[in-house]
């Protein structure tokens, strides 16, 4: 399994990339001044940052217990992402619309496009990563 240190890496650098993608693509996308795209954004990460280590850390002990590794099939990324998301969707609806103003219908709308948005981007991000930085268990799972 990931260090906490690695986790925390793993987390930071998610986040970081996915801020400069997403504040400018929601502020224009839903018509919402950049400043407080910027806020939503960086207030859903920091929340986002510790819910990704947390549901992480648990997903890989479910893994670990069900697979005997925490290697991911890509059936097994799309259940990562999808229920990670899920997770995220309960958790910062509320927030949005609090702090936008907003309907919890429009937060709603807003974070389910926010939510596909992070699930392309957590596939692609969490494989990329796992390439990058791969755990010398897997290694020792690969035929020879």
């Amino acid at each position: 399994m990931r260090s906490p240190l690695d986790r925390l890496r793993h987390a930071i650098a998610f986040e970081l990339i996915a801020l400069v993608i997403a504040i400018p693509l929601g502020a224009l996308a839903f018509h919402q001044p950049l400043g407080d795209m910027g806020v939503v954004g960086v207030g859903s990460a920091v929340i986002a940052m510790l819910w990704n280590m947390v549901f992480n850390y648990g997903f890989d002990l479910m893994l670990r217990r069900v697979r005997g590794t925490t290697e991911k099939t890509p059936r097994w990324r799309v259940l990562h992402a999808v229920t990670f998301e899920v997770g995220m969707l309960l958790i910062l609806m509320p927030f949005i619309a609090w702090y936008l103003q907003i309907s919890l219908w429009q937060a709603f709308v807003m974070d389910l496009a926010f939510s596909v948005f992070y699930m392309c981007y957590a596939l692609v991000f969490n494989w990329g990563y796992d390439r990058l930085f791969p755990l010398p268990e897997w290694q020792e799972a690969q035929p020879r």
